[in-house]
């Protein structure tokens, strides 16, 4: 996981306009690493007309690992988050099951603006947004599988205020992200993925997306508790609600997820030459 950061972290920084003011090395400023790892826990609700009229309901797992780089004397710091999830949800009858598996890369980059002598860190950016998943029904003889795909720009704020409270110091953070514009694969409504890839009948496959196309809201919730010099506690929320309304499919998955981790800081002082 380290080394897949390092290598997103160096592609942001190269395509970014602010790449040059991090990579300087003027008074040398402490880069700061803020890494958690955490499980979670929750519903997901899953339709996709694509494979059925019903709606599906359960409870899924997911695992988030988020990564945040930045300089102390810079207002710029790059936002790294991998998101894993996998769902079983069945119908409303409980006749039928559809499982629900995703992975999702965000990389945004925040400028900082810091209140109250520090304690509130008030962040705004954009990230992209990279979704690989597949939902497959299990009572579908044909087309028993929906893959799905997107590339998307999103608009992100977050707000993290810190205090103390019965000699234990919490930081506590709000992370907001919505879809603005990107693409997606989808069949075309009756098409066959045999159709598409072993008889290559392209048929508006690829779609520009808007938020009015397919509508995304992604929110984080976390309070760290600063256990010791070497823990920090992690409990948040993570709701991710994506759908869409694309070549007549129409596609939504919500995920409900309770968080538990650790979060770790890792500070390295640049050598002087």
């Amino acid at each position: 996981m380290k080394t897949i950061n390092s290598l997103l972290l160096g592609l942001v920084l190269a395509a970014c306009p602010f790449a040059e003011s991090l990579s300087q090395s003027a008074g040398d400023a402490q880069r700061i690493t803020v890494r958690s790892n955490m499980l979670g826990i929750g519903g997901t609700r899953v339709l996709d007309t694509y494979l059925s009229q019903e709606h599906f309901s359960g409870f899924g797992l997911t695992f988030l690992s988020t990564s945040e780089y930045l300089r102390n004397n810079r207002c710029w710091s790059t936002l790294v988050e991998h998101e894993a999830n996998i769902s079983s949800v069945h119908d409303r009858a409980d006749n039928r099951e559809e499982l629900e598996g995703a992975y999702n890369l965000y990389l945004g980059r925040l400028r900082t603006w810091k209140l109250l002598d520090g304690r509130l860190a008030l962040q705004a950016g954009g990230m992209a947004n990279v979704t690989l998943g597949v939902i497959y029904n299990t009572a579908n003889g044909n087309n028993p599988a929906q893959a799905r795909f997107a590339l998307n720009i999103m608009p992100v704020g977050a707000a993290t205020y810190r205090f103390q409270l019965w000699n234990i110091s919490f930081t506590a953070r709000c992370e907001l992200a919505a879809h603005l514009a990107g693409i997606r694969f989808s069949p075309n409504y009756g098409q066959s993925y045999y159709e598409i890839f072993s008889c290559g009948n392209y048929d508006h496959n690829v779609v520009p997306t808007t938020t009015l196309s397919a509508p995304e809201w992604r929110t984080v919730l976390t309070l760290d508790a600063r256990l010791s010099k070497r823990v920090t506690l992690r409990l948040g929320y993570l709701g991710n609600f994506q759908q869409a309304d694309i070549n007549s499919i129409k596609q939504h998955v919500y995920t409900h997820r309770a968080l538990i981790g650790i979060t770790k800081s890792f500070s390295i002082i640049p050598r002087q030459l």
